[in-house]
């Protein structure tokens, strides 16, 4: 069956309705790169921006070129960890958001979270 709907458009869609959407899908990103997933990491920053501020919003606010921000999140971009943090700072403050890492009991995997 063939997608009758551009997906970027779905997901912003989504976005300005619906809170909790957006919130999770920056809380997915940021557990990607916690875990070492960069390129889905990559995925769902692109997908995030996209869908509520904005390449041109976010590259003024980190000092990053749009073209520049844009490339460092593609499927081939590698971006510089002074970078990423920049950006995923900025999207979290923006979001009214902040994420941590918090330790677990022993010998239980880690637990992440989003804190409001």
């Amino acid at each position: 069956m063939a997608l009758t709907r551009d997906f970027k458009e779905t997901v912003k869609d989504r976005a300005d309705r619906d809170p909790e959407f957006r919130k999770e899908l920056l809380t997915e990103a940021l557990e990607a790169i916690v875990c070492g997933e960069a390129e889905v990491a990559k995925i769902l920053l692109r997908d995030y921006i996209n869908a509520t501020i904005g390449f041109a919003n976010v590259s003024k606010a980190v000092d990053i070129s749009p073209k520049s921000l844009m490339r460092m999140l593609s499927q081939d971009g590698n971006p510089n960890v002074n970078n990423l943090f920049s950006v995923t700072r900025f999207l979290q403050k923006k979001a009214g958001v902040q994420f941590k890492v918090v330790s677990a009991e022993p010998k239980k995997a880690k637990k992440r979270e989003l804190v409001h």
